[in-house]
This record gives structure tokens, sequence and C-alpha cells, in this order.
């Protein structure tokens, strides 16, 4: 099958892809929100036309709240960021967008959210342990599951394997949005988490659909070369891990264009995550396998 074939290729192309995700981070940093760096967040909706940036701006300032990121959403909707403010000053906050309002114009409040800087730190500290801890869990159980077939590919390898899968799944998603974050579009939250973990269980899912069929046909096949039993394994799953892929984005792009601002990000996250990990699924992890398998030949043909 040409995946095992021109399995380099893909290679090659994932390890560019998850490079320049890496620099991303590095380079621009994650666009925290208020949930990891503490904050104030506040949300109002205009009856009709509202005011320009630059109004809103200036009113903030004379109020003596200053550095705050407003930015419009949907056709009347405006949001604010800034640092974490009392209740008083979010008080202060509603009177100067009360001055700022154009004639005939009010406006009303549909959200607001402050978490001090500690509480950000904690969640975002108990977010990594959270990511941790499922990949931890994910190698244990597959290297688990996968003991019976240790007499032709060690167990642990298919554990392996699929983190490196996994990661290559969260971490280009990561990087766009660092990317995306750099010019104000996107920021990083605890749906953003959330995203991740539900990609790392789709991702490892699909994997595993794979990793089993391997399994099944290392018993039926015996005499054929592992290389072969993979290509044969893809091609048996491939149709149904698209097929799923597919109606999973549709839905999920469907809440991207049309549903709520609350949760525009947090389908952007999915869409790339569930897209990034089928293609890993198909491309990445079952050639590893076969490639591994190369390096175990190898060595024993040194030996």
């Amino acid at each position: 099958m040409f995946i095992i074939k021109y399995r380099n290729i893909f290679y090659a192309v994932s390890l560019l892809l998850v490079t320049a995700s890496f620099a991303a981070v590095i380079v621009w940093g994650l666009p925290l929100g208020i949930d990891f760096r503490g904050g104030s967040l506040l949300e109002v909706t205009y009856t009709e036309q509202r005011p320009s940036v630059a109004v809103v701006n200036n009113a903030l300032v004379t109020s003596g709240i200053h550095n705050a990121r407003v930015q419009f959403i949907g056709d009347k909707g405006l949001l604010i960021r800034t640092r974490h403010l009392s209740e008083q000053e979010h008080q202060v906050m509603i009177a100067a967008l009360q001055n700022s309002r154009l004639e005939g114009s009010d406006f009303e409040e549909r959200r607001f959210e402050s978490i001090g800087p500690v509480i950000g730190k904690e969640l975002g500290r108990k977010a990594l342990i959270a990511l941790a801890l499922a990949l931890v869990f994910i190698l244990l159980y597959i290297a688990w599951a996968f003991r019976k077939v240790s007499h032709r590919f060690s167990s642990w390898k298919y554990g392996m394997v699929a983190l490196v899968a996994l990661f290559h799944d969260i971490i280009i998603p990561t990087g766009i949005f660092a990317f995306l974050g750099q010019w104000g579009i996107v920021e990083i939250d605890a749906l953003f988490v959330t995203a991740l973990l539900t990609i790392l269980g789709f991702s490892i899912h699909d994997t595993i659909v794979v990793f089993d069929r391997v399994r099944e046909n290392l018993k039926k096949f015996e005499h054929f070369s592992f290389s072969d039993v993979t290509a044969r394994s893809i091609s048996e799953t491939i149709v149904r891990s698209v097929n799923t892929s597919l109606t999973t984005l549709l839905v999920l792009l469907a809440v991207f264009f049309f549903g709520g601002d609350s949760v525009h990000y947090f389908a952007l996250a999915l869409v790339l995550g569930i897209f990034f990990g089928t293609y890993s699924s198909i491309f990445i992890a079952s050639p590893l396998l076969v490639t591994l398998e190369g390096f175990k030949k190898n060595t024993r043909v040194l030996k």
C-alpha cells in the first residue's frame, strides 16, 4: 500500500508541521486568556449601532481603566478584556459604556467574568497535570491491551507510537492558536484545554481501531511480513476512519460557523485536532510500527 511505501514523505510533512508549531509557541508564546493569566471580561450587546473601539477606549481611560482590549463580536456585540477588576470597578466600566453609547442606542450586559491571577495560575497547573495524566494512562492502557501480541511486536511500542501520534495531534492545533493569537484572533482558555482532552480521546480511539486490526491480522496471517499485515490493516479500516471523522467534522463546522461566540474557537480547536488526528492515525501511527519493526530486524542482523 502506498501509505507504507511512501511513509517517509508523510513523516517529513508531519515533522515540518510539528517543528513550525513548536517555533510558533516558542517565538510568540501562548495567547492565554483570563482563565490562566487572570483578568476580567465583559461582554455587552447594543440594541442599535455600537460606538467605535476608539470611543469606548477613550471612555474607559477617562474612567481610570487603562490597557483594556476592546473588540467587536457579531453584529452588535462588544467584548472588553482588562486586568482583574473589583465589583466597584465593574460598575465604573458600565458607567463608562453608558457615557460612550450613541444616541438612541442602549446595551445589555451579557456576561462579566473575573478571575484573579493566583486562580489563573492554579488552573494552568491543573490543566497541564490533566494532559500529562491522560497521556500516561493512555500509554499504560495500550501496553496492557496489546500485551498478547508481544511475540511479534512488543506491546509497549504500540503505546509509544500512539503517544507520538497524540503529541502530533495536540501540538499542531496549539501552534496554530499561538499564530492566530499574535493577531488577537483567539485566546487559550479552559475550553481549549477541554478541546485538547477531547482530541486525545478521539484520536486514540481512531488509532486503536487500526492497531486492533493489526493485532487480529497478525494472528490470521502469521506467515505474512509485518509490513504487509499493517498495510492490509490500514486498507481495511481507512474508509471507516475517514467517514467517522468527516461526519464529526461536519457537525463541528456547523457549530463553528453558526454557534455562539463562546464556543466558536472551541469548535475550531476540535476541527483542527480531529483533522490532524485522523491524518496521524492513518499516515503516521501505523507506518511507525513498520519503521520500528524494520529497526528491530536491522538490529538483529547487526548482532
